[in-house]
């Protein structure tokens, strides 16, 4: 999980920064630009986060809950809840195992009502099958 979390991560906009470390050497790195926030589709997505904090401790985390429809496979949303800005901001979108994908497009399109553009939404999954 960390290994694609982390490819996830390359996708963000960063800048250059050199800090001081303790010891008082300089260090040349990398920041993340500000406006970044992981969204779990409940609940498989939530064994992605601890991954996602791992590398970014204070990133904000969103959730949304998606089940679809034994008989028609139309996904339905329960549960949705958002950084209040998430129209500014780039988005991890965790969900680990995906099939058919209509909870994924469901994801997406919610998340685009709420203003945030989809070229702003990179896809975290670990397996995709078909079905």
């Amino acid at each position: 999980i960390r290994l694609v979390v982390e490819e996830g991560l390359n996708q963000l906009p960063y800048s250059e920064c050199t800090v001081t470390t303790p010891t008082g050497h300089k260090y040349d790195g990398v920041k993340f630009e500000k406006g970044n926030c992981g969204v779990s589709i409940m609940r498989s997505g939530e064994a992605m986060e601890q991954g996602l904090r791992d590398c970014c401790r204070s990133i904000r985390i969103g959730k949304i809950l998606i089940q679809s429809d034994e008989d028609t496979q139309k996904a339905k949303v329960y549960y949705a809840k958002f950084p209040p800005d998430i129209n500014r901001r780039k988005v991890l979108l965790m969900y680990p195992i995906l099939s058919t994908g209509n909870t994924v497009i469901e994801a997406v399109r919610v998340l685009t009502e709420h203003g945030l553009w989809a070229k702003h939404i990179i896809l975290l999954s670990l397996f995709s099958t078909p079905h």
